[in-house]
């Protein structure tokens, strides 16, 4: 089972650190909530080694993005195409 929680761990570590990323290239604070509850739910359960945390920082993280803390689609893609149109000029 220690394994078991250890990979999940890991996922959710590595899910941290790509809205983290996310968080530094559009500065939308939901993001980056987001991957605090991720990456404090991973380390907890690596801890304590249970599988409760990761439960908890799922439903945490999930019910963030339902009430909106997420940034929306178009605004991300618009963000992105003002970054490759300086990045041509």
């Amino acid at each position: 089972m220690n394994i078991i929680i250890t990979i999940f761990s890991m996922l959710f570590l590595f899910m941290a650190l790509a809205v983290m990323f996310a968080f530094s290239r559009n500065r939308h604070y939901g993001l980056f909530l987001i991957g605090l509850a991720y990456g404090t739910s991973a380390v907890v359960a690596l801890m304590l080694m249970h599988w409760g945390p990761l439960v908890a920082g799922f439903a945490l993280a999930w019910g963030m993005k339902m009430i909106g803390l997420e940034p929306p689609q178009a605004v991300a893609e618009s963000q992105g195409d003002e970054q490759s149109k300086i990045r041509e000029s």
